[in-house]
């Protein structure tokens, strides 16, 4: 039998406010342990919340750009459950009168397009962190409480997507608007992103909904796709071996690649919800949401289709350098002192995204400002380096930070163009290559090219290419 996946999202946001939702606490990331709480965020006796505007706006903004329909009154409820990192035994969400609800986004895999919808979006207090002792033996877990109370928003998605490359588009477009919109750093290692899917299969061709498991805490984009690729199989493998899914809780392993049952699948109920006495609903009047309407920048969709208008580049292109708005910005602040886009787009992709991946680096990290790419774009466009030279000139900007120019004078790159240089270079590498000389002479146009790279090998990658190519030919 063939199966199809059901899959919907819950998305966790942290929101780049400056103070937790509720109290006046900071929300700096990477503060020592238990620094930043007080006697509201820690649940002590007596204490009232009071609720951070800027976590409402950037709740408001972030509905508006999923297109979503904002609730004229929401309100808060305590949704109540025990865990040490929950001080207070219960955390500060929203139920039944959300911020939002009924949008949606649009997503691209294998050049189809479709829309996901988004089922509601809703503020909520994120719990503290445990730190569980790792050496052999250990019997305890330490408790942070900085992270408690800081502002989220939860995203839910409709179950639309139906397989693991889907459900990774999704993730992709949501980071990218996040972004753009400024509401979050979108740090999934350090926790400001995270998701849980919700996952069933079922016949192929069918409409009811299989049983479904929730994998928690995906907190990157290769742990959500490898989660859902085992989690599909492994729920496969049971219905044709004639057994029951069991509604569950999981998690996933990143060390043996597996889901492993942490409980069974709380419901609602489960949480006994009610209304948070301590805060009355929000009311949110058209003026308040106009208002903040007026703020959304330009969305990632939208920039791509500008960047392929205003700057002629390929679909693929501006896709890729809009799916992130830092390196967007450095595109078109590159192009400005580079007027070539296609030139800036290609290193951009290539060799400038690959050094930044092998140091685990943000495009807005990177220490090679538009600036210096641009200088060293032109001064291979002069000639003055060959692009061999330009991309090892690269790895030495993102070492140590210094400008191209700077580099090719200290190390003395600069490309050889002088004729008579080359020509004595051209005729040594014909005389130790004499069986390459008569297969091209008798038609080998790729022996030509084995001779450009030695010629190339003897300069050190100083030769100017086409002057090469040219008194190759000649002489041959």
């Amino acid at each position: 039998m063939e199966y199809e996946a059901v899959i919907g999202l819950e998305v966790h946001v942290e929101l780049k406010t400056a103070s937790k939702a509720f109290c006046s606490c900071s929300t700096a990331f990477g503060a020592p342990p238990n620094t930043q709480v007080c006697p509201v965020c820690l649940g002590l006796p007596g204490v009232l919340p009071v609720i951070n505007r800027q976590m409402v706006e950037f709740g408001i903004k972030t509905a508006l750009a999923l297109n979503c329909s904002i609730a004229p009154i929401c309100k808060f409820d305590r949704k109540n459950y025990y865990y040490p990192d929950l001080p207070k035994n219960y955390q500060i969400s929203q139920y039944d009168l959300p911020l939002a609800r009924d949008g949606y986004l649009e997503i691209e895999v294998d050049g189809v397009k479709k829309r996901v919808g988004i089922i509601r979006v809703h503020m909520e207090e994120d719990a503290g962190k445990l730190i569980h002792g790792e050496e052999p033996g250990a019997d305890y877990s330490l408790v942070d409480y900085n992270r408690a109370g800081v502002p989220l928003l939860e995203i839910v998605s409709a179950p639309d997507l139906r397989s693991p490359d889907e459900a990774r588009a999704y993730m992709e477009k949501l980071k990218a608007i996040l972004e753009y919109l400024e509401v979050s750093d979108c740090k999934m290692q350090e926790g400001s992103l995270r998701c849980d899917a919700n996952v069933s299969v079922r016949p192929k061709g069918s409409t009811v909904f299989g049983t479904k498991t929730e994998v928690k805490n995906l907190n990157s984009f290769r742990a959500l796709h490898r989660a859902l690729s085992y989690e599909i199989e492994r729920q496969i493998s049971l219905l044709e071996r004639g057994e029951r899914i069991i509604q569950e809780t999981r998690a996933w392993d990143e060390q043996r690649q597996v889901t492993y049952s942490l409980r069974s699948k709380e419901e609602a109920h489960d949480y006994r919800y009610f209304p948070e006495p301590d805060l009355v609903p929000l009311a949110i009047g058209e003026e308040w949401i106009e208002r903040v309407r007026s703020t959304l920048p330009e969305l990632p969709d939208a920039r791509r289709e500008r960047l392929i208008k205003d700057y002629g580049l390929p679909e693929y292109d501006a896709r890729v350098i809009t799916g992130s708005k830092a390196l967007a910005d450095y595109f078109e602040k590159a192009v400005s002192l580079f007027p070539d886009p296609k030139q800036v787009s290609n290193w951009l992709m290539g060799d400038f995204m690959r050094l930044l991946n092998a140091k685990g680096l943000e495009p807005q990290e990177a220490p090679v400002p538009p600036e210096n790419l641009a200088e060293l774009l032109k001064l291979q466009q002069e000639g003055t380096i060959s692009i061999r030279i330009a991309k090892e000139v690269l790895e030495e900007m993102f070492a140590t930070g210094r400008g191209a120019r700077e580099i090719v004078e200290a190390k003395g790159l600069t490309q050889i163009t002088d004729v008579a240089q080359l020509t004595a270079i051209v005729e040594k590498v014909l005389a130790a290559h004499p069986k390459v000389v008569e297969d091209y002479r008798k038609g080998k146009e790729k022996a030509l090219g084995f001779l450009v790279g030695q010629v190339m090998k003897e300069t050190r990658g100083k030769a100017n290419p086409n002057l090469v190519n040219q008194l190759l030919k000649e002489r041959l």
